[in-house]
């Protein structure tokens, strides 16, 4: 049996990856969870690979499959166990090949600067086939190639294939492409407060950079990653 917080932070983890492909980092189940330190966070989760509900992989930082969600979260249909990237938790590689699934043919739209400004959309005269389950809802999507280490911590690597629904809007915690000032495209967490925008690094390397929000274009929201071993 789980206790509140060991199930709190489990059903945390699950339903931020079923809503936005990307899991939660340490700092935000602190948040959720309201400790003081993310030492806790470190407790439950071993306390729930203790438990086998998740297990850490070995040679891979950090990694964790959940293995098996409570009765009470589970679906009629049943749960089928996801992988989880990176240093804090990070969005699921495509589990099996492409071509093993269905696949969709989506523009690569260039490169995104998670870290440096670069020049980042390009013409889309190049395709990417990813699996349809990445794609949410009938809206437009488009791919980018990470470029810069800025989203490590929420496990978005340097050369990794970002999946992006394109949108004008965003929802405070989703990691979207932002165009800064006309002229920078970048990849990073939205907050908005007021008339502030913040974008938000996953790497302590990186300051948020707070701009006004007449600065900061929206241009889609991430929902998926394929990487390449």
């Amino acid at each position: 049996m789980l206790t509140k917080k060991q199930l709190d932070l489990l059903n945390f983890i699950h339903n931020r990856v079923q809503r936005d492909g990307v899991p939660p980092s340490f700092d935000e189940m602190k948040d959720a969870l309201n400790l003081r330190s993310k030492s806790g966070i470190h407790r439950l989760i071993t306390a729930l690979e203790e438990r086998g509900f998740i297990r850490r992989l070995a040679h891979r930082a950090r990694a964790i499959e959940i293995v098996k969600l409570p009765e009470a979260m589970q679906k009629p249909t049943g749960f089928t166990p996801r992988i989880i990237q990176g240093d804090k938790s990070s969005p699921p590689p495509a589990a099996m090949p492409v071509d093993s699934i269905h696949a969709t043919e989506l523009p690569l739209m260039g490169r995104i600067a998670a870290g440096l400004p670069i020049e980042a959309i390009a013409d889309g005269s190049q395709n990417i086939a990813v699996p349809g389950t990445m794609l949410q809802g009938n809206g437009h999507h488009y791919a980018l190639e990470v470029k810069g280490d800025s989203m490590i911590d929420a496990g978005i690597n340097d050369g990794d294939v970002v999946v992006i629904r394109e949108g004008p809007t965003a929802d405070n915690g989703d990691i979207v492409v932002a165009i800064v000032e006309e002229h920078e495209a970048t990849l990073k967490r939205f907050r908005r407060k007021g008339t502030t925008i913040a974008l938000e690094a996953a790497n302590e390397a990186y300051e948020t950079r707070l701009l006004r929000d007449d600065q900061v274009k929206v241009q889609g929201r991430l929902v998926g990653l394929i990487r390449t071993y």
